[in-house]
C-alpha cells in the first residue's frame, strides 16, 4: 500500500468562504412577535388580571420601567411590536409613546420561571421611559438623598 501523501496546509485566505464577505448582523426585530396559543397561557394573572411587565433596553441591559399588563394588552404588546401596558389609575389602555413619543419596540418578550412576570427586551424611542423625563424608572437608589419630587433625577 503507498503511503500517503503529505499535504500542505492550505491558506484560509485563499478559500473561497474565506474571501466572501462577512454575513450582515441579524436585522432587528419590529413588528408582530410570533408566539404560540400554549405560551400565552402559560402567564399567570393576579386577581385584577394583571401580571407585572418590566421593561429592560435590548442594548444595553438598562431596567427601564415596570407596568401592569392584561391578557388583551400583551396580546396587542406581541401583534404590535410595541409596548401596550394597563394603566391601572386610568383604567384603559394605554399604548406606551402615544401621547410622549417614547415609544418601545419591542425586540424579545420573555416570561419567568412562574409565568407570573413579563419581561420585554425593547428599543427605547425617544429620551426615555420614564413620566418624569428620565430614561429609566429607576434614577433613586435607597440612601442616596435622591429627591423625591417628579422633576428628581433630571
Amino acid at each position: 500500500m503507498p503511503s500517503p501523501t503529505p499535504t500542505t496546509p492550505r491558506d484560509p485566505a485563499a478559500t473561497p468562504a474565506a474571501r466572501a464577505p462577512s454575513p450582515s448582523p441579524a436585522p432587528r426585530r419590529t413588528g408582530a412577535l410570533a408566539v404560540a396559543q400554549d405560551e400565552l397561557e402559560r402567564v399567570t394573572y393576579d386577581a385584577s388580571g394583571l401580571v407585572p411587565a418590566i421593561v429592560q433596553d435590548a442594548t444595553t441591559g438598562e431596567v427601564l420601567m415596570m407596568a401592569w399588563m392584561t391578557a388583551e394588552t400583551l396580546r396587542l404588546t406581541l401583534a404590535e411590536g410595541r409596548t401596550v401596558f394597563w394603566s391601572r389609575s386610568r383604567r384603559e389602555v394605554w399604548r406606551k409613546g402615544d401621547t410622549s413619543g417614547e415609544v418601545q419596540l419591542v425586540r424579545e418578550a420573555r416570561y419567568d420561571c412562574d409565568g407570573d412576570t413579563l419581561l420585554f427586551l425593547v428599543d427605547q424611542q425617544g429620551g426615555g421611559a420614564c413620566h418624569t423625563g428620565n430614561r429609566s424608572c429607576f434614577f433613586r437608589a435607597f440612601g442616596s438623598g435622591a429627591p423625591a419630587g417628579p422633576d428628581a433625577g433630571r
